[in-house]
Order: structure tokens, then C-alpha cells, then sequence
């Protein structure tokens, strides 16, 4: 079944703008530029401000010798400067890579000499180690970025030097068109090692037109920036949804579940989008109530299918509805998603919520092993297609071919589509456990174990059984001052899913493995079961 709907207004298109992001901008400037732009703790910015400091640090990155198509490394967390960056980046016909500042060593030199950047920008604390992780690279220089807890950095190559130094420049014009690349995002993708997805502007500028479209996202409301900028959904539907559509950006760092309902209630937050995982750290707190959010018009998570029982449970404590999301690095994020003021349908014969319907000039489809699309209610591959998703990988050509043939891309994700074009994930084919031939999607056996009481996270994977092929076999983290044992929790699935589906064992830990995006990662308590490693999950 093929799909192309927006899920509000009926129409099943909008006009793709043959245009830059840097294009895109200047308009919002004329139009909105004396608005508040970006709010960070105790400083704030308009606009026009960061439009001149995004002019200053452009001008300094030209006489570094950045030209149009060179690539230049960001290392920082959510903080002013990444703003800066990236429009700096940009009006120089350069692009930014996002380096996720947790990496070290190794991990972040291999990206690095995949996307050889020219320079770095990154927080003044971690110049140091950059500098000897990063020697014989092709990175041959460094601007450094006060973060909120540093000393105050005053060193020529610090970011207030530099605008101070460059106040009033302006870069000279660069000709950037819609198919150079804006961002390269580091990505596992649908297999494999990580590779670059080249997000072109015309990809970021029509996930940001499609999915600001649906939420009807203008100069008046207020964005918090709950994921992390490094990360396909901050870069795109956090910070640059809001500089091109006049919002308020609010900017609290590294996401802390306290500081984030502070800023929700200091600013009026109107909207806010991140991993399922922010959300529940925001209901583990102890004293925060429905006064807190009450700015809140449209709440969004993506990074994997929200619980039922999670989205009743946030609901009935803070009066806010969790819409689903999804998106991954190569659509350039947002490309499905729940639309506004209205509830996910739950598929079922499995319980699961939908992840949304199609967004604008999305062509989404459910295909089986032949490539054919199969009919409503089928389960199969969901492959994508649209103005959104990236021509491939950098320097990648056959890994490109083969993940995204003829622009669609194979997500690798197993899914099934209604007759109402609602799309129901049932988790990446490769997390489907065969228990004596039968299958089991984790997801499900997790959405169980969400509705017990004392459950604040679960993640079910398989493990190597001589006897059935595989078993199931969970992780859970209890909430604040909750107990459960072992068998209480597998009697609680029990009572509910078919007995293939119940697990083993349950294994009660401190936390769950995740991604510096919040996504949880059974890949890791995978490996766990099939090697039997000791240390456990952290």
C-alpha cells in the first residue's frame, strides 16, 4: 500500500522549495528578526543577533580557508554556539558534521577520518584531549566554545573572542544550492559500521516544511531543545525547525529531567520533542505536576513506538498526550508522525501504537522479500521515499545503492500499514526472535511489561536455546521506590501473551543500555546473551 497524506488537512503534497537553508533563513530575518531566537539559562538572543554572530563566525571560518564543500567537525552539547555554527557553516556552502561529544579516542577518530573536516568546533574543557586524539588528522584547527559550567575561555580561538574581534563582519557571498550537503550524520543506518548520510539542504529544509506544517508551528510558539543537537532530531525538527519557521529556541545543555520542566515552565514552552527515555525521566521525578507543562501544546517522541501504558501514564499525571513520531538520519528525521489532537489507533493483534500516518510528499509503502508492496494489514519492510531522504552515504557509493535503490530507502524496519494508511512498527526485522518457529516481536512482550506498575523501562531480546532455537528473555529498570521480583513480573506477562512469548528470565538492573539519544540499545543485552558476558548492562 502506498501513502502520501499529511494526516490533517487532506492534502497529500506540499510545494518543495528549490532553495538553500541559507535562503530559507534570510527570509525568516526580514520577516521576524527582532523576535527572541534563542534563550540559554540567562542569556537570550534575537533573531538579528544570531543572525550577526552566525555573520561574524562565517567570516572568521572563510579567512581559515572553509570553502564551499568542506566539511567542519561541531563537538558540543546543546548550547548557543551550535546555533552559530551551523548557520556560519552553511553561509559558507559548508558542511557540518555532527560529532556526538561523548565519543573519544578511537570511536570519534574513525569518523573523523571518514569525513575529514577542516576544522573543529567544540566546548573549551575538551580542546585538550580533541588535540591528542585527533593528531595527524585533517583537522588543522580549533574554535573553542564556553560551555556553562567552564571557566570562561580567553583565548584567541575562543568563540566570544572571535565575535568580538569579527563584530559587523560579513562572510563573502557563497552561491549554496539545494542539493550541497548541510549535514553529514554519523549512522549505523539499516546495517553495519556508521557511515556519513549526506543531508542535502533540500532534504533538511523539507523535513522541516512538512513536519512544521503539520504542527502548525509559527513565530509564536516556544521549542525546547530535548535531544541532543548531534543527533538527526535536534539538528533538524529542535534547532533548525525553529530558526526557520521564527520560534523561540530554548537551550538547557545536556538534557536533565528537572532542568527541562524548569525551562518548560519559565518560558512557556509550547512544544517539545525527544526520546521516549526523556519523557520517562521527566515522570520519575518526584514533585512535577500538570502546572509545570501546562505551556505544552504538542508533546512528540520518536526514536522507537511509545506504550500504550506509557502514554496513559504520562497522561493522567501531567495532562499531556505523547504523540509518536519517526524518522531516521537518512529522511533527514521527521518523516511520520501522529498528527496534532489526535490519539494513535493501537494495531490489534499486537497492541501497539502507530507510529503516525505519512507526512507531506512522503511515499511510505510495506514490501515483502521480493520488493513487491503488500496489502494493508501485511507485515513487511517499511521503505520510504521523498524530497527528505538523503542520494546516500558519504564516499559510499555501493553501501548507497544497496540501502536507498532508486531514492527509496530500505529501513530495515518491519512494519504494517492499515487500510487508513495508521503504520504500525513491529520492530527491525533483525530483533524478531524465533521461539520453536514461532515469532516474537520484542516490542510487544515489552509493551506488557510496561503496563505493571512498578516497570520504568523494559527491553526483551533473544538468546541462543539448543532446544527452541532462541528465548525470550527481558531487561527491566524499576521506578523510583518500586519493587518487583522476578517471577511477579514474568506471572504479569504471563496473564497476558501467549506462552511462547513469555520470557525465561527477567533480569532486574539499575538502568538499560542507551544511545546518547535516549534510544535504548538491545543490540548491547543482545551480545550479552549470545556471548555471556559477566560485567552486565550500564
Amino acid at each position: 500500500m502506498t501513502s502520501r497524506h499529511d494526516g490533517s488537512s487532506g492534502s497529500d503534497t506540499l510545494p518543495v522549495r528549490d532553495e538553500s537553508l541559507v535562503d530559507a533563513w534570510r527570509a525568516i530575518i526580514e520577516k521576524v528578526g527582532e523576535r527572541p531566537g534563542v534563550s540559554y539559562f540567562d542569556a537570550s538572543f534575537t533573531l538579528s543577533d544570531v543572525e550577526q554572530r552566525a555573520e561574524a563566525l562565517a567570516a572568521e571560518l572563510q579567512d581559515r580557508g572553509v570553502r564551499r564543500g568542506d566539511r567542519v567537525g561541531i563537538y558540543l552539547q546543546n548550547v548557543p554556539a551550535y546555533v552559530f555554527t551551523l548557520l556560519a557553516l552553511w553561509k559558507c556552502g559548508a558542511a557540518a558534521v555532527l560529532l556526538n561529544p561523548m565519543y573519544r579516542k578511537l570511536e570519534l577518530r574513525k569518523l573523523v577520518e571518514d569525513s575529514r573536516p577542516v576544522g573543529m568546533v567544540c566546548a573549551a574543557s575538551a580542546r585538550e584531549d580533541l588535540q591528542a586524539d585527533l593528531a595527524g588528522t585533517s583537522v588543522s584547527w580549533f574554535i573553542t566554545a564556553q560551555e556553562r559550567q567552564e571557566t570562561a575561555d580567553i583565548t584567541a580561538d575562543a568563540l566570544d573572542a572571535i565575535l568580538d574581534r569579527r563584530s559587523g563582519s560579513r562572510p563573502a557571498p557563497v552561491e549554496v544550492g539545494p542539493d550541497d550537503i548541510a549535514l553529514l550524520t554519523y549512522t549505523s543506518g539499516t546495517t553495519g559500521p556508521p557511515k556519513g548520510a549526506m543531508n542535502t539542504h533540500r532534504n533538511v529544509l523539507a523535513a522541516v516544511d512538512s513536519y512544521a506544517a503539520l504542527l502548525s508551528l509559527d513565530e509564536t510558539d516556544v521549542v525546547l531543545a530535548v535531544a541532543p543537537i548531534f543527533h538527526i532530531t535536534g539538528a533538524v525538527i529542535n534547532a533548525t525547525i525553529s530558526l526557520l519557521t521564527g520560534c523561540q529556541l530554548v537551550l538547557i545543555d545536556r538534557f536533565r529531567p528537572d532542568v527541562a520542566v524548569s525551562a518548560i515552565a519559565e518560558h512557556g514552552v509550547t512544544f517539545a520533542i525527544g526520546s521516549i527515555t526523556a519523557f520517562n525521566a521527566i515522570d520519575a521525578l518526584p514533585d512535577a505536576g500538570p502546572a509545570e507543562l501546562s505551556s505544552l501544546r504538542l508533546v512528540y517522541s520518536g526514536g522507537a513506538p511509545i506504550p500504550p501504558s506509557t502514554v496513559t501514564r504520562f497522561r493522567e499525571r501531567f495532562g499531556v498526550y505523547i504523540h509518536n513520531v519517526y524518522g531516521m538520519t537518512e529522511t533527514s528525521s521527521a518523516v511520520i508522525a501522529v498528527p496534532p489532537n489526535t490519539e494513535a489507533p493501537v494495531h490489534g493483534p499486537s497492541g501497539m501504537l502507530s507510529v503516525g500516518r505519512p507526512l507531506p510528499n512522503v511515499d511510505a509503502r510495506v514490501v515483502g522479500p521480493d520488493g513487491d508492496e503488500l496489502p494493508p494489514g501485511t507485515q513487511g519492510e517499511l521503505v520510504i521515499a521523498g524530497p527528505q531522504v538523503v542520494p546516500g552515504y558519504w564516499k559510499k557509493p555501493e553501501i548507497s545503492a544497496a540501502a536507498i535503490p532508486g531514492g527509496v530507502l530500505r529501513t530495515g524496519d518491519g512494519a504494517v500499514m492499515d487500510e487508513d494508511s495508521w503504520i504500525y512498527l513491529v520492530d527491525r526485522l533483525k530483533d524478531q526472535i524465533n521461539v520453536s518457529g514461532y515469532k516474537v516481536w520484542p516490542r510487544e512482550v515489552e509493551d506488557s511489561l510496561y503496563e505493571h506498575s512498578a516497570v520504568h523501562e523494559a527491553a526483551v531480546v533473544g538468546r541462543p536455546d539448543d532446544y527452541q532455537g532462541e528465548s525470550v528473555v527481558a531487561y527491566v529498570s524499576l521506578r523510583a521506590r518500586a519493587e518487583a521480583t522476578e517471577q511477579e513480573l514474568i506471572a504479569h506477562v504471563r496473564d497476558r501473551l501467549a506462552a511462547y512469548k513469555v520470557p525465561k528470565e527477567v533480569h532486574v538492573v539499575d538502568d538499560l543500555p542507551k544511545t546518547q539519544s535516549g534510544k535504548i540499545r538491545r543490540n548491547v543485552l543482545r551480545d550479552r546473551e549470545t556471548t555471556g558476558w559477566e560485567t552486565g548492562p550500564t
